[in-house]
């Protein structure tokens, strides 16, 4: 029995473990095969970077912001995204994306963080 290339169809020819004719059609095939998790993947990395920019972008010359939620929300954060939480010992809850962060105030304010 003649074996095929998994992606185009080709004889192959060499080991006998070999699934595909060349590198070509091994690396279309697994782009094929990861399309939908990377696109995931990408468009939230695309999310969590645009996030950090926002935030950074309050940072000018002190390591602490009050901001108001709108002005976050206007520059297109979304509070979904993030990368890790840390809680104080007096159970406040900061929100970060990477080494800077958030700490809801109340009123639609938060407090912005520098993580050193």
């Amino acid at each position: 029995m003649e074996r095929r290339c998994l992606e185009c169809g080709e004889p192959i020819r060499g080991r006998t473990d070999k699934k595909f004719c060349a590198d070509y059609c091994r690396n279309a095939f697994n782009n094929k095969l990861n399309k939908d998790s990377r696109k995931l993947v990408r468009n939230i990395n695309n999310r969590l970077r645009k996030n950090y920019r926002i935030l950074e972008s309050f940072f000018l010359e002190e390591e602490k912001a009050r901001i108001p939620k709108n002005q976050l929300l206007d520059k297109g954060f979304h509070f979904e995204h993030i990368t890790n939480l840390y809680t104080t010992k007096k159970g406040n809850i900061y929100f970060f994306v990477y080494d800077l962060g958030y700490l809801p105030l109340g009123n639609d304010y938060y407090m912005l963080v520098k993580r050193e």
